[in-house]
């Protein structure tokens, strides 16, 4: 005997949650969802989508149309997972400055290293 999930009556939904306003909480959801601009400020790359962030700036997008703008440290475009890079570009140059106070102890571990 084949059931037809895809159909409420054959018993994978309850019929008193069959796909109305039961099945997700009420009043919980915010209502102000509008499109929005993200910017990564590492290298510029920018995408539309809708989000509740607030904003104070705003941008002129592709289609003509002024949209709210959200600035983002770091994206799937930067990101050292999605791009393989492994040095961290941080707007900060907290990684910099880490590199820089302990170049020395780095240093002196890797001469360690070398001579066994």
């Amino acid at each position: 005997m084949l059931i037809n999930f895809a159909v409420p009556e054959n018993g994978i939904f309850d019929k008193d949650l069959r796909l109305n306003n039961r099945a997700m909480k009420q009043g919980i959801h915010p209502e102000n969802y509008r499109f929005v601009v993200f910017q990564d400020m590492s290298n510029g790359y920018s995408f539309l989508s809708k989000s509740t962030a607030p904003s104070k700036e705003n941008i002129k997008w592709t289609d003509g149309n002024e949209y709210p703008l959200i600035k983002l440290e770091i994206s799937n475009t930067s990101h050292p997972f999605y791009t393989g890079k492994m040095k961290l570009v941080d707007t900060a140059g907290r990684v910099d400055k880490f590199m820089n106070r302990y170049k020395d102890h780095i240093g002196k571990k890797k001469d360690k290293e070398k001579e066994k």
